[in-house]
């Protein structure tokens, strides 16, 4: 059984997948994309002791900087939301994407310190000129067992974008939505925000602890 810290070092080479201080060409195959940067990054990742400690703040920067760009959050967020996002305001929406993407830098923030001899192995890709939705399978090896990571993009206008990831055969958004859908249930949309809100101060103050 793979342990959870094999699953949050998984967690964190998805996001050093996602960072880049190169521009992306819009005409680059997504698996290469994917490939290229992860690389590129992985080594960035190892030799920063403060990302590594769990900065915060300078994570954030990065998200903002260099994940954003490449990520549909707007639909990874909408997605994991499910039904429930046509019924949420601008407002709301604006509010549940600030929350859940503070969520998701903390979970990485927590692990970064794994990154240590993890390194990807990419499956060979066979993509279509057509096609518009693909999914670029790789594993994550160091110590233990391989451990699966898939990468779920769209083709857009700006280049290929990703808006979900698969972890150990469990696709992100897929864990989020069932969590949100209960919370909605419970207390609404408002209820949701106003409890990703709790979460992210609770984590920033056990953080500051």
């Amino acid at each position: 059984m793979i342990q959870r810290r094999q699953w949050m070092s998984a967690l964190v080479i998805v996001s050093a997948a996602l960072i880049s201080p190169m521009t992306f060409a819009a005409d680059e195959a997504p698996d290469a994309l994917v490939q290229r940067v992860s690389g590129q990054v992985m080594d960035t990742i190892k030799a920063d002791a403060a990302i590594q400690g769990g900065d915060v703040g300078r994570i954030v920067t990065l998200v903002d900087t260099k994940i954003m760009p490449h990520v549909n959050f707007s639909r990874m967020t909408s997605s994991a939301v499910g039904r429930f996002w046509r019924q949420a305001t601008p407002e709301q929406q604006k509010a549940l994407q600030a929350e859940f993407k503070l969520l998701l830098v903390r979970t990485y923030a927590g692990a970064l310190g794994e990154v240590k001899d993890q390194s990807l192995s990419f499956r060979p890709s066979r993509f279509r000129p057509e096609d518009t939705d693909v999914v670029v399978r790789s594993e994550v090896r160091g110590r233990g067992e391989p451990i699966q990571l898939d990468y779920r993009l769209e083709k857009t206008s700006e280049g290929w974008k990703i808006y979900d990831l698969n972890v150990l055969g469990i696709w992100l958004v897929d864990t989020y939505r069932s969590q949100f859908a209960q919370e909605i249930n419970s207390k609404g949309i408002d209820g949701l925000i106003a409890t990703l809100a709790q979460r992210n101060k609770a984590a920033a103050a056990a953080k500051a602890g």
